[in-house]
């Protein structure tokens, strides 16, 4: 299975979380949407370890198993069914979020995320982990 990382799911593996260490371990390969790359950027821009967190990033892009993956027309797709079917259901989440779901359902990946709105996404393989 390949998994999708979420950013908190990079996060907590930054901070070597064993749930998600164990998790990333296991996975056939790893996907960065550049949607989470720009949620972490904005985390580091306003963080006091900027070069550190982008040194991190960078050697963790570098890694053989690890792929990123913009948005495509099929992404796009992706997002405006889920969108359309949370707000029918009045369960709306993040837009960001929609996006990551979309490209995790586009690339056939179980998402990492302890965000527990993404159960409401039909369609969508969520691996769960909570957040101390």
């Amino acid at each position: 299975m390949r998994i999708l990382l979420d950013t908190n799911a990079y996060s907590a593996l930054a901070l070597g979380r064993p749930e998600v260490s164990e998790a990333v371990r296991q996975a056939e390969g790893l996907i960065l949407s550049t949607i989470v790359l720009g949620e972490l950027l904005f985390g580091f821009h306003n963080g006091s370890q900027y070069l550190e967190n982008r040194r991190r990033l960078r050697n963790f892009l570098q890694e053989p198993r690890v792929t990123t993956v913009t948005p495509t027309p099929v992404t796009a797709e992706h997002f405006g069914e889920i969108s359309a079917t949370l707000r029918k259901r009045g369960r709306p989440i993040p837009t960001n979020d929609i996006w990551i779901a979309a490209q995790a359902i586009e690339t056939n990946s179980a998402l990492l995320s302890a965000d527990a709105h993404f159960r409401e996404v039909d369609g969508l393989s969520w691996v769960a982990f909570s957040m101390p």
